[in-house]
């Protein structure tokens, strides 16, 4: 249980890189909104009437930035952090700033998943999973299923987009949990977008102990539109992941955002690219409220700025373009979901070659032949029996006394 807890504990407020990508420090600021073409966007829609659920560590509603637009949820991962003190939503005040820059009408709803890097709570987890599971308690196993709790309170309180910027991938451990997938399942039958960071452990030196591009959940989960990240350079940044997961890519080095205690930071990593995205699908589904996940998928993919190579594990299918996305979304035709007829053969192959509901004529012959061969049994059968019964014969005489 020990490290389903850890992998829930630490699920990655680590997504947001402590440095800068390098030859990229000299980023404008806001450089991300022209690179996703957002003022183009926004000029057809600006989020109104959808809410994004941040599932993170927490938002500081407060915010001059924020004017009203955050809504706090409840705090699942617990740990005694609270608002107010530097390790309590540093992270989700920073993705929900991200969310809000792109969407500025839509309303964000904060519920608390997961811990802040310096959060006390953490490092006792962290401690628990390198010793084994020696010291898990009752605080540990809360936070075991605090995402997939997360993920169904949101749906359930009409978060349209969840946007998760936060993995297992950098630790090495954690994986794919039945709960959390279950409630992604959940989450998607519902009409809910849900969007992951694609991991930050993409680097390729063997040196660096993040260098693993191994899986990383949620990003992994079949219906999760994962986020890599791409830096001002229009390549990918060194520490997004790699993996055949990723779906789209968005900015990711050099992001300002609102701050836990004020003001703004820089920072780096696939959790802002992963705000960004769900804020254009914010504007996608306010532009036209009846698309389904898949649908918003496919105009992501879509209309993406694609390499020439196509599809990579690198960046998915390219840079996603904010403008042209809001723009096919605005003017897409409602998703047919029934079942449509079958119009082709009225059989596979060559068909039935004789009739599914009648057996074939047993051919005669068969009935004669076999009948002769038992009653020349039975005769047999008799003779034998007769010519065993018959008595022996005396013996001709006796022998001499």
């Amino acid at each position: 249980m020990i490290r389903r807890v850890a992998a829930a504990a630490v699920l990655t407020t680590g997504l947001v890189a402590g440095a800068a990508a390098p030859g990229v420090a000299d980023a404008p600021r806001g450089w991300e909104r022209t690179a996703m073409r957002v003022p183009d966007a926004q000029r057809l829609a600006r989020g109104k009437g959808v809410t994004v659920a941040v599932l993170d560590t927490g938002v500081v509603k407060n915010h001059p930035e924020f004017k009203g637009r955050v809504t706090g949820g409840p705090d699942f991962i617990g740990g005694g952090a609270r608002p107010g003190q530097s390790y309590w939503g540093k992270h989700g005040t920073s993705m929900a700033s991200s969310v809000l820059r792109v969407a500025p009408a839509s309303r964000v709803l904060s519920v608390r998943v997961i811990w802040d890097r310096e959060d006390p709570a953490r490092k006792r987890a962290e401690k628990a999973a390198k010793d084994g599971g020696i010291g898990a308690d009752k605080e540990s196993e809360r936070a075991g299923n605090a995402l997939a709790k997360g993920i169904r309170y949101a749906v359930d309180h009409g978060a349209r987009v969840v946007s998760m910027s936060l993995g297992t991938a950098e630790w090495g451990w954690g994986g794919y949990e039945e709960d959390t997938a279950a409630a992604v399942d959940y989450a998607v039958g519902k009409g809910a977008i849900l969007l992951a960071s694609a991991g930050n452990g993409g680097s390729t030196d063997p040196l660096e102990v993040d260098a693993n591009n191994t899986m990383s959940y949620p990003a992994g989960y079949p219906g999760v539109i994962a986020v890599a990240a791409m830096g001002p350079d229009g390549v990918r940044a060194d520490f997004s992941q790699v993996h055949t997961y990723n779906t789209i890519a968005a900015p990711g080095v050099d992001i300002y955002a609102a701050g836990n205690t004020g003001g703004y930071d820089a920072g780096d990593g696939t959790s802002p690219a992963c705000a960004l995205v769900a804020g254009t699908a914010a504007l996608m589904l306010s532009a036209n409220p009846k698309l389904t996940p898949r649908q918003v998928r496919d105009i992501l993919v879509r209309t993406a700025g694609r390499r020439p190579a196509g599809y990579t594990p690198f960046l998915g299918f390219g840079l996603v373009n904010a403008g042209a996305a809001v723009k096919a979304a605005s003017t897409a035709t409602a998703a047919k979901t029934a079942a449509v007829p079958y119009k082709g053969k009225e059989y596979f192959g060559n068909g039935p070659v004789a009739s599914p509901i009648a057996h074939p004529p047993i051919d005669q012959s068969l009935i004669w032949v076999g009948g002769a061969a038992v009653g020349v049994g039975l005769l047999c059968g008799v003779g034998a029996f007769f010519l065993f019964r018959r008595p022996r014969a005396r013996r001709a005489g006796r022998a001499s006394r």
